[in-house]
């Protein structure tokens, strides 16, 4: 077999991924990192177990509402200008088709086409679906690009859920330092996984975006029990 179709085979574009993945992959990183940073904080405050779990609990299901929410809000004010420059994309084909054709003429011939061909090309997608050629290839509305607000929300709430669970198994160890340190272990490790599953569905070099991922969770996690100490020291 030739090379370039191995090489067609068996390289998978990730593009199609984007919508969800992003969400996911924030989802899991906000639960772990505000989940264990809010447990370790309270923890290192002097507070007893059972406060420490009443936290973490409160903290994981009002974040996991809260990305919920916030993904569905954030995505449908982009549903909603998709949906309007479509209806404005309408009203202009219905005016001018002329016009429009030719817009989308030159369009073909900045990317390369000579005109003569542009033009057909341009003929060819207006008698197939007009509305479609010119929120693909004038406004950039892809198929996979769309805003899926549902989508984001239950991938973000998911998401969250699975990545905030994992501070929890450090509530095991035995002493308060123990669990303590133990939660940052476990947060450690699960912001690497979450880090290398994250560029292993998008299809990029595992060690960057890992490596960015821990780093930033740890930094979070070193702030707010900074925080809990401070406090647990002044008295409050």
């Amino acid at each position: 077999m030739p090379l370039p179709d191995v090489i067609a085979r068996n390289i998978h574009h990730q593009t199609h991924r984007t919508g969800w993945l992003r969400a996911a992959v924030l989802g899991a990183n906000d639960g772990l990192v505000s989940t264990s940073s809010l447990m370790i904080g309270v923890a290192v405050s002097g507070a007893s177990t059972s406060v420490v779990l009443t936290a973490g609990i409160a903290g994981l299901t009002a974040g996991a509402m809260a990305m919920a929410a916030g993904e569905y809000v954030s995505v449908s004010s982009q549903a909603d200008i998709e949906q309007a420059d479509a209806k404005l994309e309408m009203q202009h084909l219905a005016m001018d088709p002329e016009g429009e054709l030719e817009e989308l003429t030159q369009i073909y011939v900045e990317r390369g086409l000579p005109l003569e061909l542009a033009r057909k090309v341009a003929e060819t997608m207006h008698e197939k679906d007009a509305l479609e050629a010119h929120l693909r290839d004038e406004l950039g509305q892809l198929d996979h690009h769309k805003a899926r607000p549902v989508q984001a929300a239950t991938a973000s709430a998911i998401s969250f859920l699975a990545g905030g669970s994992i501070p929890f198994l450090g509530m095991l160890a035995n002493s308060a330092t123990g669990r303590t340190v133990a939660m940052v272990v476990v947060t450690v490790i699960g912001l690497a996984l979450a880090g290398l599953l994250g560029a292993r569905a998008a299809g990029t070099k595992l060690l960057p975006p890992t490596v960015r991922v821990m780093l930033g969770g740890s930094a979070a996690m070193a702030v707010t029990s900074l925080i809990g100490h401070l406090a647990h020291v002044s008295g409050i």
